[in-house]
Order: C-alpha cells, then structure tokens, then sequence
C-alpha cells in the first residue's frame, strides 16, 4: 500500500471522531503518541518501538486529514532527495 492508502485507512476508522475532537486535541494525542515512541526507543523494546511508530504515523495521517493536507503530496519535497541541498544521500552540514 502507498501513503496515500493508509492515510484513507486512518481516515475510514477515526476521521469522524478525530474532526469532532478537533485539530488541537488531537494533534495532543499525536504528541502523546511521540513520547511514547521516545520511551520505547530509550528502552531499545524493538516490539514496542515498532507499534509505537505506526499510532505516531496514523496520528499524523489523521491530523494531516483534519488540515486537508494529502500525504504523498506533501511528502514530494523528498521526492527528489534532500530538499535543501538537492541531493542523494544528503550532504548538507550536520546542522539539519
């Protein structure tokens, strides 16, 4: 499946709930998720780091749904490597 894909997935299951929420609500819930994330990767729990990851990037489809925002589309800065340097892998300076 492609991005997009998922990103419809995630808004078939919790647009409905997520857009009552709210964009500010919910986008907490995306933050949560991250901490989450941040402990199961300070933990090195490969089992845990791995769910944690996908409900960070399901949260993020669906905050990117609310914002009318489509994933693939958005994600084309990277399509052509590193959007600042222009290249593949990038060699910017370490500083971003």
């Amino acid at each position: 499946m492609n991005l997009n894909q998922y990103q419809e997935i995630i808004k078939k299951i919790y647009f409905q709930k997520d857009s009552k929420r709210g964009l500010d609500k919910t986008f907490n819930w995306l933050i949560e998720e991250i901490g989450e994330f941040s402990r199961a990767i300070r933990k090195r729990d490969k089992k845990k780091m791995k769910e944690e990851f996908a409900d960070c990037l399901a949260w993020l489809l669906s905050v990117g749904s609310i914002l009318e925002i489509d994933a693939e589309e958005a994600m084309g800065k990277y399509s052509h490597g590193c959007p600042k340097c222009g290249v593949l892998p990038c060699r910017c300076s370490n500083d971003g």
